[in-house]
């Protein structure tokens, strides 16, 4: 597991200690055999939210936590280093929470947050479209006014969670502009597509959420019309954070896995783990954890001190999520022919590196939103 980090204060310390016990005890004995058979890790989401685990960033007013976001990515990394699909799924449902937090009115939040915080509700966030991934001002599903409702109709793709959440924040075109409706998993007209098959976390339900004349209540309209694409945007760079502190997570799993291999493998009467250029190689491996870790923590703090983070947080994305594929895919060349087979984790940590560097926004456009910050547009 990874080496302590400086918390800000007892309390923080022992919510990490608790999640690493839930991590060992309670997730990683499941995740093979989950990812495996494409099982959706429902009950495992409730234990967190019974752990108080969903909502550690929001109010406590509202059922959360109020820690800082620099102890809840640390409590996210991890949940990742134990199962990179409960990670991720727990970034997004913090994620999908985040429009009614931020922007709902007290009556909305009094109305759902508690059970999204507390774990009864899990989230999912409908923001991307077949032909509006990159360019999510490109959306087309649209939300019709009418009787106190709205008439939703479009295809939303590419839904972490889809057909196994209970809410999705849904960003639809209304007259007003983008706009963000919270809406229910039982609306008349909402289904979901059979999930994609993917080559890495398979135990995370990933599909299009299909509305079909979905009648949704004006009343689930968070923030004003026109607000969505703000309101998603802003959420996406906290949402950039999770994905770093996940993809940290996973690399510090695949680099423990490689040097438990390393002392154990004895080739010409020493284990592999004395021969330089394994010792390079763990070396680089682990210099690039550290800086991952580094460059989230340092985007978290900014944010909790109120201060602009979006950058500092493509930025993180960018070397976390390039740091993880490089690292697993050492971990592979660590246990040579064994890393290649499924007996070991080390070939699943590989499948599931990849898709970070896309998700949340490519890490080419983390590369042109730096660019952009740097010149000043």
């Amino acid at each position: 597991m990874p080496a302590e980090r400086l918390l800000p204060d007892q309390d923080a310390e022992d919510l990490i200690k608790l999640t690493r016990e839930i991590a060992r005890d309670e997730l990683a004995p499941l995740a093979s055999d989950h990812e495996e058979q494409g099982r959706f890790p429902r009950e495992q989401f409730r234990t967190l939210g019974r752990a108080g685990l969903l909502g550690l960033p929001y109010p406590e007013r509202w059922g959360g936590s109020g820690l800082s976001y620099e102890v809840y990515l640390q409590v996210l990394e991890e949940i990742a280093t134990a199962w990179m699909s409960v990670g991720v799924g727990l970034s997004v449902h913090v994620m999908s929470c985040y429009a009614l937090a931020e922007h709902g009115t007290d009556e909305q939040r009094e109305r759902w947050l508690p059970d999204m915080l507390g774990g009864d509700l899990l989230g999912a966030y409908a923001l991307s479209e077949a032909q509006a991934g990159s360019d999510a001002a490109a959306l087309t599903t649209k939300a019709e006014p009418s009787d106190e409702s709205y008439v939703v109709n479009g295809v939303k793709s590419w839904i972490t969670h889809g057909g196994h959440a209970d809410f999705y924040t849904t960003m639809v075109r209304a007259p007003g502009g983008i706009s963000c409706l919270l809406v229910d998993s039982g609306t008349p007209g909402l289904s979901a597509s059979p999930p994609e098959r993917k080559m890495g976390l398979t135990g995370s339900s990933t599909t299009q959420m299909i509305f079909s004349d979905a009648v949704v209540p004006a009343s689930r309209l968070i923030g004003e019309e026109g607000a969505g694409l703000r309101i998603a945007l802003t959420a996406l760079s906290s949402g950039r954070l999770g994905i770093a502190a996940c993809s940290v997570g996973l690399a510090q799993a695949a680099l423990d896995e490689a040097v438990a291999y390393a002392k154990g493998r004895s080739q010409f009467g020493r284990a592999i783990i004395e021969f330089q250029g394994m010792e390079f190689l763990l070396a680089d491996m682990a210099a690039a954890v550290e800086s991952a870790r580094a460059t989230y923590l340092e985007a978290a703090r900014r944010r909790d001190r109120g201060v602009a983070f979006a950058r500092q947080a493509s930025v993180a994305k960018l070397v976390a999520t390039d740091a993880a594929m490089k690292v697993c895919t050492d971990a592979v060349q660590v246990l040579g022919g064994a890393g290649y087979t499924r007996d070991f984790p080390v070939e699943r940590y590989l499948r599931e590196a990849k898709v970070p560097q896309i998700f949340e926004g490519t890490n080419q456009i983390q590369r042109m939103l730096i660019a952009r910050s740097l010149r000043g547009s």
